[in-house]
């Protein structure tokens, strides 16, 4: 991600103590919190067990400069309304964002309103859980009311258009969200459902992809993918105030991009070069909270050489030994 030219993440899953040791180590921004559901987890085993490991996280982490903790339960098919609700308090109390994936599949939706009569946003909202600080991860298969729902409590919507195409999940309404004035980030969810992590891949598909989509060139124009990568990502996350813009005050986030390049040759406008043009391999230099750490290509934070290696091996444990011929 450092070296494609993301300088903050947010991040849902396991063993999310050393995903942000990583990250600080690694100098880079990270919002993270260890998914929370109704079975027993490997990492910390029952629930219970994993709203301590949450609080623990909270208090470790807490007035860290580059080190956001969010509650994340898993998503409204795997929690239960306790779950949810407790959640959604702790992070209320806290301050801090609350994550968690809504309305992903059509099955995911048709299975709501079947178990509770309304769709998962609405059986967010009779819990009370919808709320500023609530980012709501790919909510492909919306509804008109979950979409004023969304709008009427400030909820804020992470738009993951490739891992919605690999998964075959269909397309986020993202022009009926953005028009009903709904803060909408992008992201590119994980490795497992999007190869690459490359944002600048990201913008250029979020915008092609909703133009084909409603046969509309104009939709989803190059300024506001820029938007949704940039200071609305930082509104998603509630980081606004100190990341997402260039201005006096906020913490220096910034990328340098090398446009000496054929492909990136004549600049005639250069925001939709940025969406359209430009490849997270073209970004030279990162800085995250005023620090170099990549420059002119060169990771400084990071050992990518041993990194390679240990991966590789690891690799080869999980295919386990090669079957005799």
């Amino acid at each position: 991600m450092i070296s494609s030219g993301t300088t903050c993440f947010c991040d849902m899953y396991l063993f999310e103590d050393a995903v942000a040791c990583a990250a600080k180590h690694a100098g880079m921004r990270a919002v993270v919190g260890e998914v929370l559901y109704d079975f027993p987890s490997p990492n910390y085993g029952p629930i219970e067990n994993g709203f301590a490991y949450t609080e623990m996280l909270i208090e470790k982490w807490k007035n860290d400069s580059l080190i956001t903790i969010a509650v994340e339960p898993h998503s409204p098919y795997l929690c239960s309304r306790d779950l949810l609700k407790r959640a959604s308090f702790l992070a209320k109390k806290n301050n801090i964002p609350l994550v968690i994936h809504v309305s992903e599949t059509e099955y995911e939706v048709q299975t709501s309103k079947e178990k509770h009569g309304v769709t998962p946003v609405g059986f967010l909202a009779d819990l009370d859980v919808l709320s500023p600080n609530l980012l709501a991860c790919h909510c492909v298969m919306l509804t008109d009311e979950d979409i004023s729902l969304l709008q009427r409590f400030d909820v804020k919507v992470s738009h993951n258009p490739e891992s919605n195409m690999k998964l075959a999940s269909g397309i986020a309404p993202i022009p009926e969200l953005l028009k009903a004035g709904v803060c909408v980030g992008l992201g590119t969810d994980g490795c497992a459902s999007n190869n690459d992590l490359d944002i600048f891949l990201e913008m250029d598909t979020a915008a092609k992809l909703h133009k084909v989509n409603t046969f509309d060139p104009t939709v989803m124009d190059a300024y506001t993918v820029l938007k949704m990568c940039t200071i609305d990502g930082a509104r998603s996350l509630g980081l606004d105030d100190i990341i997402g813009s260039l201005e006096p005050g906020k913490r220096a986030d910034i990328i340098i991009i090398d446009t000496y390049k054929p492909h990136l040759t004549p600049m005639y406008n250069p925001i939709s070069h940025l969406v359209y043009a430009v490849k997270g391999s073209d970004v030279a230099t990162s800085i995250i909270n005023g620090k170099i750490v990549m420059e002119d290509g060169r990771l400084l934070t990071l050992k990518l050489e041993d990194i390679i290696e240990e991966i590789k091996i690891i690799a080869d444990e999980i295919r386990g030994p090669k079957p005799e011929l």
